[in-house]
């Protein structure tokens, strides 16, 4: 054996992963009477991280049984009422809540899916209570108490 030959042998590499992954390989190892173990991934080589459910798939249906809340008719008249008391229009709100100006549209109509975020963000850009007992009242300022 020359010295050429040693440094050959040497500089050769184990198989890549993905090579011993093939079906080939696979079979060779199996003639081999080498262990195999095999696993099916449910859902490998898919980009998808929201996997829809039978629940929402029927929710999207809006059927009798289910259906998706609803913003309350007087909750969006009370964030129009706080909209319009500080001359904005529905696209100057939804930039003031980083929202989009159909979000607004939506909630005003009571046809949005509440989103108590949302509400949240609105209540403080238009100064008024959208949540609890008081609804329609001025919101206190932080760190005053009644």
């Amino acid at each position: 054996m020359s010295d050429w030959e040693t440094v050959t042998i040497l500089r050769k590499k184990p198989p890549k992963a993905s090579a011993m992954k093939s079906e080939q390989a696979v079979n060779a190892a199996r003639r081999q009477g080498v262990a195999v173990d095999t696993q099916t991934k449910w859902g490998a080589a898919t980009n998808k991280q929201h996997l829809t459910t039978k629940n929402t798939a029927k929710l999207d249906r809006e059927t009798e049984e289910l259906k998706h809340d609803k913003i309350p008719l007087d909750l969006g008249k009370l964030i129009q009422q706080g909209r319009q008391s500080k001359n904005w229009s529905q696209k100057d709100l939804a930039t003031k809540v980083n929202e989009k100006p159909q979000v607004i549209n939506d909630y005003e109509a009571g046809r949005g899916i509440p989103n108590q975020v949302v509400i949240s963000k609105i209540e403080k850009a238009i100064g008024l209570k959208l949540r609890g007992k008081d609804r329609g009242q001025p919101l206190q300022p932080p760190g005053t108490k009644k």
